[in-house]
């Protein structure tokens, strides 16, 4: 990395809502001092994967998705009576792998038994994150994927911003496949996911997150 730190301050202060910036070459020491130099900057998703460093800005639209989709898991681990710990702002990092990105939005279910009353995560010690939720305009989150699938995450859901619709994907060995269904919330499709965003993004979050409710117990009495 030939750029001083100042300068790429400038460059990511200056990158509109829904930009990257990558840099190249860039060590794992340079890594950390970044992330120490945008400690304080919100709208900004900061990953690391062996020398590659990419800087995303977010924007309102993407937001607005984020959090909905967290409102759905809620509510699905809600109605389901399901455990669970989200997260969010976090970066998740290993020394080990080179590799450290921060999610958009994640959650602990399945591992919540390990992690319940930490303020901080520590991935040389701490499991990874159940599920991991990723709002995408750019295909910038298809980046992630080796990350998250080196740290172990089961499952991830991509919301694509551009196209409307929703993947949800399984971690398979070393690599994520797409699946029909949330195996933590198996009332989930990829369908389903997107059709609710989408009418929070029309018909507003509330109106949407009740219709999401009354989808979720309407199931509930026909299973």
């Amino acid at each position: 990395m030939q750029a001083t730190t100042s300068n790429i301050r400038d460059a990511v202060d200056n990158l509109p809502p829904g930009a990257v910036l990558t840099l190249d070459n860039v060590s794992w020491d340079e890594y950390e001092s970044v992330l120490e130099q945008f400690v304080d900057r919100s709208g900004l998703r900061i990953t690391y994967d062996q020398g590659r460093l990419d800087f995303v800005t977010t924007s309102r639209a993407h937001g607005k998705r984020e959090f909905f989709i967290a409102r759905m898991v809620a509510v699905l681990a809600e109605e389901l009576n399901i455990d669970i710990e989200g997260d969010a702002g976090s970066t998740h990092k290993r020394k080990r792998y080179l590799k450290g990105t921060e999610p958009d939005t994640c959650f602990y279910i399945g591992n919540l038994e390990r992690i319940a009353g930490k303020e901080e995560i520590n991935l040389e010690t701490d499991p990874p994150p159940d599920l991991v939720i990723e709002v995408d305009k750019s295909h910038q989150s298809l980046r992630k994927l080796p990350i998250y699938a080196a740290f172990g995450v089961p499952e991830i859901w991509r919301y694509l911003v551009r196209q409307k619709t929703a993947e949800i994907h399984a971690l398979q060995g070393e690599t994520y496949a797409r699946i029909p269904a949330s195996r933590f919330f198996p009332i989930l499709t990829n369908a389903v996911l997107a059709r609710f965003v989408e009418q929070s993004a029309v018909e507003g979050q509330t109106p949407a997150i009740k219709a999401f409710r009354r989808w979720i117990k309407g199931r509930k009495q026909g299973a």
